[in-house]
């Protein structure tokens, strides 16, 4: 089967232009889709931490791969501003503080802690034999690059696994944003899509609009419009009707983080999702990376669920929706029981249950195995 192209990036590396522009990482600000195209060039590391907190750049995988590439970033400009008397003290030091800011910028997604852990055990090694400030920056670019390019590895593999799923003529459902808006390749649950409608495929997809931030509805419509893949835009509250009358033959989401049990954490609605499609006996698969997969939490009720700012609720768009005062309760996630999940779709395989066993095999298999 022949890749699918995939024709933008979310998130990109710029190194510095000879002296004339510092370093930075550029990503599109995902706030401003669908109405426009905006591209950000981000030169200090707080800006990272803020892109991420605010939204700007998101997606499990994907927020991963732009804390990696902050960190670089950091190093890059503290090595600007100080220059040659820059020890390397100053730059362990500096790698772990704008780690540590970093991994607070988003707690559910493990792909972000994940990301981090790794760059700074690539840091500890270069610091471990005799290197200078350059030739860590140097070393540890060439890490968050690598973390880059297996995620976008990972994104076709899902994809050609999970199209395998996938029948001429099905109509399925997705909910959330998980194309290559959020990860380095096609996505996660929208890589299968994309495989099978290059592949030939006859299918339809229902979006969820996926409130309070509407990631289906901005974000999703707006990649599968620029592929051509056919789908339909519904409210949250109609995916019942829909798998009851419109013939949906299975549903594909995406994840932030899965326990060792087969427990998923992903955007908020998506339990309701699952329920909904096991009253109608409907296929349900998650569709993520193995480092989504959290083997040190037993079950998704350990999963720490983020909070987020009342107003995504109370207003659409800056336009208020709600009386002035209401208490409001806004968690970004909810946690889907590995009992209403038919599937979990890596890039090492399908993992079916009992997910304690197949999901410990899939994180330490070889590109070249697989769990069917």
């Amino acid at each position: 089967m022949a890749e699918y192209q995939q024709t933008m990036r979310a998130v990109w590396w710029e190194d510095e232009d000879e002296g004339r522009r510092p370093a930075a990482v550029c990503m599109i600000d995902q706030s401003q889709l669908p109405q426009q195209v905006v591209h950000l060039r981000l030169t200090h590391e707080r800006e990272v931490a803020e892109a991420i907190k605010m939204l700007r750049v998101r997606g499990a995988p994907l927020i991963g791969i732009t804390a990696a590439y902050g960190i670089v970033l950091a190093l890059y400009r503290l090595a600007r501003e100080v220059g040659p008397a820059l020890s390397l003290e100053q730059a362990r030091e500096h790698v772990r503080n704008v780690s540590e800011m970093l991994a607070g910028s988003r707690p559910t997604a493990v792909n972000l802690s994940w990301a981090i852990e790794r760059m700074q055990t690539r840091a500890q090694q270069e610091l471990a034999g005799d290197t200078s400030v350059a030739l860590l920056t140097s070393a540890l670019l060439v890490e968050a690059r690598a973390i880059d390019d297996e995620d976008r590895v990972a994104c076709s593999n899902m994809g050609i696994y999970g199209a395998e799923l996938i029948a001429d003529g099905d109509a399925l459902l997705t909910h959330c944003n998980t194309g290559w808006l959020a990860t380095a390749g096609l996505g996660t649950a929208l890589a299968p899509i994309y495989v099978a409608h290059q592949a030939g495929k006859r299918l339809h997809l229902f979006v969820d609009e996926t409130r309070p931030i509407l990631q289906g509805a901005r974000l999703t419509a707006w990649e599968l419009q620029r592929q051509g893949v056919p789908f339909t835009l519904i409210t949250d509250n109609m995916a019942g009707h829909f798998m009851r009358h419109g013939g949906i033959k299975a549903v594909f989401v995406g994840a932030d983080r899965i326990a060792a049990n087969g427990d998923v954490a992903n955007k908020i609605g998506t339990y309701s999702v699952a329920v909904l499609a096991q009253a109608h006996q409907i296929p349900f698969y998650v569709v993520a990376p193995c480092s989504t997969i959290d083997l040190h939490l037993a079950s998704g009720e350990l999963i720490p669920i983020e909070q987020r700012d009342p107003a995504e609720v109370t207003t659409l768009r800056g336009t208020s929706i709600a009386p002035a005062g209401v208490q409001v309760a806004n968690p970004a996630f909810d946690v889907t029981p590995h009992t209403y999940i038919t599937a979990i779709i890596t890039e090492n395989g399908v993992a079916r249950p009992p997910y304690d066993v197949t999901l410990r095999r899939v994180c330490t298999l070889r590109n070249s195995e697989r769990v069917c």
